[in-house]
């Protein structure tokens, strides 16, 4: 059975007055790739409101992690929302908030404590605060092409995309962006015998700290272990211990981003643990409630060290966004995050195969199912094309296939981790056949996953 299957003209009747209604009273900021207008959804299965079947490598931005309505996250809810819906754990007690912090902190070795909040944005502010009211100093070191969201603290550690910073300044002072590593494109001059972990970490500590930064005055390092909007670029080994060994030498707080790659996209809970890196600071959100609006920050116990009013949220900890975290967590640990390093090497090993007969796949990396495929002009210039990647993500939605893009040109591949070999070798198909299309000249497809791809133009 396929699980891909467009009956209408995209986008539909029903889709095109809702689509009307939407840029009349929406914002205009939201973006918006293809037309799709959602009305039901079923583990990787989204379906239209004119019943086209879409299969789904997005999972509402790398969030509906046990898939869509998995029934037991779905339980869990209308389980809570029969008792009661929100008393606000700011200033109340109730046990799903305290089961889920006991649960949350256990992942971890159980001596560290949460803050709820609403969202990744929320979580990386709360990381900001909380380091600096710990270390009692102001600055804050990221990096190119992070992504930490949209409210000022975080835009202001945001250096993915032009767009999410224009006309929005003043930022917040004090932060400092070094470069964030990346095999395919080195931004770096490496001496002879150096790698590049080693020269990212000496221009962090000889340039940044020493000359711009002082040391002395940084509150914390906030680094995604991948980067997400920036390209899902993993880091080479030894950049996260490096940046461990510094921050401890000079009293500064760690804070790993796992927004988008925790809550076992990469194939473990979070991914730092591919690194046997401990950071002082998790933030999380996105998969950590199946698409329930929740945030948190995990950080150790001497750490968050705040007082009683110094931070806080109204709805940060809702009993639903709990209720739906513990299936959540529950669900990945006992199998989700087993699968999503089994499948995922199903589908790295299905792109690559594609990347070795098609001259626009320059690069294909990630971890789990935290996976992205560099397009590119030419592999040898390694000149990046978005306007192919728009190309293709474009036609795979026509062909009913969900995909997003990240960094310059990357096709981004973050579907629930219930996905199985299956939809993988779907989805493939229906991307190959989207690159054929996107392509100047004509593409062959030979056998499931050996594909030759003509020149672009």
């Amino acid at each position: 059975m396929k699980y891909a299957r467009i009956v209408s003209n995209l986008p539909g009747p029903k889709a095109k007055k809702i689509i009307a209604q939407d840029k009349k009273f929406v914002s205009p900021s939201y973006t918006r790739g293809y037309p799709l207008v959602v009305a039901k959804g079923e583990d990787c299965v989204i379906e239209d409101v004119d019943g086209n079947r879409f299969l789904d490598m997005t999972a509402g931005i790398a969030v509906t992690s046990t898939g869509h309505c998995h029934p037991e996250v779905v339980n869990a809810i209308k389980e809570q929302v029969e008792k009661f819906i929100h008393m606000s754990g700011t200033d109340f007690y109730y046990s799903v908030e305290s089961r889920l912090a006991e649960k949350l902190a256990s992942l971890k070795d159980g001596n560290w404590k949460v803050f709820f909040c609403n969202s990744g944005a929320e979580a990386v502010e709360s990381a900001i605060k909380l380091a600096r009211y710990h270390t009692r100093r102001s600055r804050i070191i990221a990096f190119t092409g992070a992504f930490h969201g949209r409210t000022f603290g975080a835009m202001s550690l945001t250096s993915s995309k032009k767009a999410q910073r224009l006309r929005f300044g003043p930022l917040v002072p004090g932060i400092t962006h070094a470069h964030y590593p990346n095999a395919y494109r080195p931004l770096l001059a490496q001496r002879k015998g150096q790698s590049q972990a080693e020269a990212h970490l000496e221009y962090i500590t000889e340039i940044v700290l020493n000359k711009i930064a002082p040391a002395e005055e940084v509150a914390a390092i906030v680094v995604e272990p991948i980067q997400g909007e920036g390209g899902y670029i993993v880091p080479p080994k030894g950049f996260l211990e490096g940046l461990r060994k510094i921050c401890d030498e000079h009293g500064i707080v760690l804070v790993f981003d796992e927004v988008q790659a925790g809550m076992g996209r990469t194939g473990k809970m979070f991914a730092h643990e591919h690194f046997d890196v401990v950071p002082d600071i998790i933030t999380s959100a996105k998969g950590l409630a199946s698409g329930m609006p929740l945030g948190a920050i995990i950080a150790k116990a001497k750490v968050m060290n705040w007082k009683p009013g110094c931070h806080a949220s109204t709805y940060g900890g809702n009993p639903l966004c709990c209720a739906a975290s513990l299936a959540t967590i529950d669900l990945i640990q006992n199998k989700l995050a087993r699968n999503a390093a089994k499948v995922g090497k199903h589908l790295m090993a299905g792109l690559k195969k594609l990347q070795k007969t098609s001259p626009i796949i320059g690069d294909v990396r990630g971890l789990g199912l935290m996976v992205g495929a560099e397009i590119v002009h030419d592999k040898k210039t390694k000149k990046p094309a978005p306007d192919l990647v728009e190309k293709i993500i474009d036609r795979c939605f026509y062909k009913g296939l969900l995909l997003l893009s990240c960094g310059e040109s990357t096709i981004r591949f973050c579907p629930p981790l219930t996905m199985t070999k299956a939809h993988v070798d779907e989805a493939l198909e229906i991307l190959a056949a989207a690159i054929k299309e996107a392509c100047g000249k004509k593409c062959i497809v030979k056998t499931k996953h050996d594909y030759e791809c003509g020149t672009v133009i």
